[in-house]
């Protein structure tokens, strides 16, 4: 099957690299484990197969078990294979993509800033616009799961 929506990569080439180099800024400095939980959380609520056969591919490979990436879509009931923060940060993953449902909560913002600082909070939601970015430019264009189309980062 071809796909014929368009490259946006190839037809927008200044913004594919602006955003790699927000994606990039975005990562710097969080823990690559929880990187790839809140991408898969995203796109899960999303429903972006092409990012999420992506993002729980690269987190296989950097040793994630396949019992916590199976328990990333219900870790409000089975929270206890996540640590605090990872909690802290889901929570806020899911606010900040369903911001249609009522935005952040307080106490989802409040608890992340507990277990994040200001800093790496920063880079969290910077971490999720970009996922939420990705997710919608993946869904968009109509991007096939399994032909992970990404260059070097």
């Amino acid at each position: 099957m071809t796909n014929s929506r368009l490259n946006f990569a190839k037809t927008a080439p200044k913004a594919f690299k602006a955003l790699i180099g927000f994606d990039a800024a975005a990562r710097a400095g969080l823990d690559p484990a929880l990187v790839e939980l809140v991408q898969i959380r995203a796109s899960q609520l999303n429903r972006c197969a092409y990012c999420l056969h992506m993002h729980t591919s690269d987190a296989r490979k950097a040793g994630e078990s396949e019992e916590r990436l199976h328990m990333v879509a219900v870790w409000h009931e089975a929270g206890h294979f996540l640590s605090e923060k990872e909690r802290a940060a889901l929570a806020l993953t899911e606010a900040v993509t369903l911001i249609h449902d009522g935005g952040v909560p307080n106490d989802v913002y409040a608890a992340a800033l507990e277990k994040f600082g200001e800093e790496e909070l920063a880079q969290l939601l910077a971490l999720i616009f970009t996922i939420n970015t990705w997710n919608r430019i993946a869904i968009t264009t109509a991007k096939v799961p399994g032909t992970d189309e990404r260059v070097a980062r």
